[in-house]
């Protein structure tokens, strides 16, 4: 009510809407409480990110057994422990793996004898799984994994050759992708 009457007041005095501003500046001086309002954004991107040794080393060992076959046991069950974390809902994670192989190859491939070994690579994060195998080109499929942050083991299963392994050094990789979302 007091408003409207300064209002009515400061056009009867011919003062107008400047005039009619400045006598309600001069009234909240006069003991009103005014605020003032500070509005104030931030943000913060999706992000996943690798913590710790990136890349590991997982060494098998000797592959064959004692008459020249894959020894399976050298390869299945055998894990390392990346570390990572994601900080949006929407992460997703997926595996890809090339397949343990003769390093340079020998071409030709000699009869009866292998120079690559396949296998199924798994890493767990967040209580999901995603897997790869050898056999199949490309990535496999991606699951999503949420917020979270800690250990994400990575398994290997399934290993399989046909034929005597040729003797040399023999190379794989697995790799984990965590995209944001």
């Amino acid at each position: 009510m007091k408003t409207r009457f300064l209002l009515v007041a400061g056009f009867a005095l011919g003062l107008g809407a400047a005039g009619t501003q400045a006598m309600a500046q001069e009234q909240a001086v006069a003991g009103d409480p005014v605020d003032g309002t500070v509005n104030i954004d931030a943000s913060v991107a999706p992000k996943c990110l690798f913590t710790g040794d990136n890349p590991v080393q997982l060494s098998l060992g000797e592959l064959a057994n004692a008459v020249g076959n894959l020894d399976t046991s050298k390869v299945n069950d055998k894990s390392v422990t990346l570390h990572a974390w994601c900080n949006s809902a929407g992460s997703q994670m997926h595996v890809e793996t090339t397949k343990l192989a003769l390093t340079p190859a020998l071409v030709p491939n000699p009869t009866g004898f292998v120079q690559q070994v396949d296998y199924t690579a798994s890493a767990l994060a967040n209580a999901k799984t995603a897997t790869d195998d050898t056999l199949i080109n490309g990535p496999g499929g991606d699951v999503t994994v949420g917020i979270f942050t800690g250990d994400v083991p990575v398994t290997l299963s399934n290993a399989s050759a046909t034929g005597l392994l040729l003797a040399g050094a023999y190379q794989g990789t697995v790799v984990v992708t965590l995209t944001p979302g």
